[in-house]
């Protein structure tokens, strides 16, 4: 197949590429390198399937418009802002890539017929309220203008595939990590905990460490992504990936650093926004995809580990 992926030089959108080109499609990548960076991508420019890298906003309307005369059979859109505490300073910026963004590409997958998976978040759901975790049902809290942008977004898509019966997916993604996730500010807080210990600096938590994440490796998150693109059954849907497993803050860092004299709880920068315990119900993903998770947390974190060290690329 044609495939576009937008945010493809991003964290996850590097494994989405790696896996497409590994199951054999013509891949194109969109980014305007303002999260993603071109170094993530590097290996595949030369890759005989691997078309183009297209330096652009998803809010370029032109851009698009020429962009998709390349007749893509599929566009995994993973596009987007990201930071929680970046959408509560600047919500602006948050709502016009992720919601405005989102809005150019659906046009122009309704106008050429290209199936959309569209990369939403965990952080639009409430607090996990039963042992067996989140489902897909479960009800959603815009806590911070992330969630409410990527909760707007996801109506509008959902309402293309009502009104235009056009293709499409929304997908739900727990706390995702592994190699090439950014180690500084904007990172995730495995990467960072995983930094800091290697640095020999303290290992902060915000607050009182006892929220809960279901963390994700990259690789078993991008074959889910991947998959729902392939799957007629996944259109119209919503479906949550995760580990199935949720772990503390404080025990997290105790994993990672093993001496709890390095580990120090620092005032919350968005209590507000903070969701105190994320499970993920991932049952449907079974059903619909055959998908569940094959890495480990613990496996998970020494892969990423073992890449940290092995990279300037921090």
């Amino acid at each position: 197949m044609r495939v576009l992926v937008t945010g493809g030089a991003g964290f996850i959108g590097r494994w989405v590429v790696k896996q497409l080109l590994s199951d054999g499609h013509h891949v194109w990548v969109l980014d305007d390198l303002s999260n993603g960076r071109k170094e993530n991508i590097e290996e595949f420019i030369n890759h005989k399937q691997f078309v183009k890298f297209i330096k652009g906003d998803i809010k370029d309307a032109n851009l698009l418009e020429t962009l998709f005369l390349n007749e893509f059979d599929l566009c995994y859109h993973l596009g987007a802002s990201i930071n929680v505490q970046d959408s509560i300073d600047n919500p602006k910026t948050t709502f016009d890539n992720d919601t405005v963004g989102t809005f150019h590409v659906l046009e122009q997958c309704k106008k050429h017929n290209v199936k959309l998976v569209f990369m939403s978040t965990c952080m639009v759901y409430d607090r996990a309220a039963r042992p067996t975790g989140i489902k897909e049902t479960d009800r959603v809290k815009p806590a911070s203008p992330y969630a409410g942008a990527k909760i707007a977004a996801e109506n509008m898509v959902l309402s293309y595939y009502y009104a235009y019966d056009l293709p499409t997916v929304i997908i739900r993604p727990f706390n995702t990590y592994g190699p090439f996730q950014k180690t500084g500010g904007e990172g995730g807080v495995v990467a960072i905990f995983i930094k800091n210990k290697l640095d020999d600096k303290p290992l902060q938590i915000y607050g009182d460490g006892k929220q809960t994440r279901d963390l994700l490796y990259v690789e078993d998150c991008a074959r889910f992504v991947v998959k729902t693109g392939y799957s007629d059954q996944a259109n119209g849907e919503i479906i949550n990936a995760g580990l199935g497993r949720d772990i503390s803050i404080n025990d997290l860092a105790k994993l990672i650093v093993q001496d709890e004299t390095r580990i120090e709880h620092v005032k919350h920068i968005h209590p507000q926004s903070e969701i105190p315990k994320l499970l993920c119900n991932y049952e449907k993903a079974k059903k619909l995809l055959g998908w569940e998770p094959q890495v480990s947390l613990e496996e998970g974190i020494n892969r990423t580990e073992e890449w940290i060290k092995s990279t300037n690329l921090i």
